[in-house]
């Protein structure tokens, strides 16, 4: 079992070897404030037009992607013009760089290939994340708003709205911070931001700004060879299915798919996981929408989609579009 299996372990089961890490923890703690205190007191980068801010305080996934995707679509329908930015975790683009349907994972990461893919808008991403807004800016002038996928730490960015994304299932962990526990910074961070978003069942927000609830609801299932091939659930009641997820918590798209009366052989992944063709087994193969992206040349048949969106409780949308009207109308 890899470090980062075992942490991920210890943090999520409350195993007590973590404490022996907690001299660490406040070395963290301590840089992260100084950080955000330098940040507060110099000028940041404010591009032209609003930012809104989807971020997590623990490390891995939580579900900012679905967020983002459903952000998009709201900002869309009231007659926006939306475009995203973003890291693009283990991307290998220094400079900014746009993302199409077709660009490599690898380079530009897997998460932005599928919001590009999806969210049928502009997307850029880049290390320095006022880079990547000034760049998709000048190529798309007419994008009047952006959404950052992740960047809640990246205080050199000016943002108008915060939004945090929690894991209802795994919550906080432990509550410590990195390297004793999962988080980035405490939880008192909630009560700064505009909104906590939970994703699915089983944890209260907590301190925070208002709090909505997330639930992905699973849509088509496809054909990774041939998308516009779809079945139901039913197609595979006469045969168990290889379920392969490299995402942050990948019980959780296991459990979708058992809700959905499939028999699955579960497969676990390190979450960003660069998929080769002999990493997939035998058999009939159902993955995340994340993870297709990364095996969209393998030209293997019997490979499935599974896609799913967010669906949020009332109150979020109109305080996204509240904010925007009030600050820049």
């Amino acid at each position: 079992m890899s470090l980062e299996a075992h942490l991920l372990r210890c943090w999520y089961s409350r195993r007590g070897w973590c404490w022996v890490l907690i001299p660490l923890s406040l070395l963290f703690w301590t840089a992260s404030r100084l950080r955000r205190a330098f940040y507060a007191l110099r000028p940041v980068d404010r591009l032209p037009v609003p930012v809104i801010v989807v971020g997590n305080i623990a490390v891995g996934g939580t579900g900012k992607t679905p967020l983002v995707l459903w952000l998009v679509e709201l900002l869309r329908a009231a007659g926006h013009r939306p475009g995203v930015i973003s890291r693009g975790y283990a991307a290998s683009a220094h400079a900014a760089v746009a993302v199409g349907p077709d660009s490599d994972p690898a380079v530009v990461g897997d998460e932005p290939v599928l919001i590009a893919r999806r969210g049928r808008c502009p997307v850029w991403v880049g290390r320095r994340r006022a880079e990547a807004g000034l760049a998709l800016l000048k190529a798309h002038p007419e994008v009047d708003v952006i959404v950052s996928d992740d960047g809640l730490q990246h205080y050199a960015l000016a943002r108008d709205m915060e939004i945090v994304v929690v894991d209802g299932q795994r919550g906080f962990g432990n509550g410590l911070l990195l390297p004793a526990g999962p988080l980035r910074e405490g939880r008192a961070r909630l009560i700064d931001v505009d909104a906590v978003v939970v994703n699915g069942d089983g944890l209260a927000a907590g301190p925070g700004r208002p709090a909505y609830t997330m639930q992905l609801i699973g849509g088509r299932i496809y054909d990774l060879k041939q998308p516009s091939r779809t079945v139901s659930p039913g197609y595979f009641n006469d045969r168990p299915v290889h379920a392969v997820a490299a995402i942050g918590n990948p019980a959780r798209f296991f459990e979708a798919l058992e809700r959905q009366g499939m028999q699955t052989i579960r497969h676990a992944f390190p979450d960003h996981f660069r998929f080769r063709p002999d990493d997939l087994p035998a058999g009939t193969v159902i993955m995340t929408e994340k993870d297709a992206v990364k095996c969209t040349t393998f030209g293997r048949d019997d490979i499935w989609v599974f896609a799913v969106d967010a669906e949020v409780s009332e109150g979020l949308e109109q305080q996204v579009l509240a904010k925007l009207d009030t600050q820049h109308g």
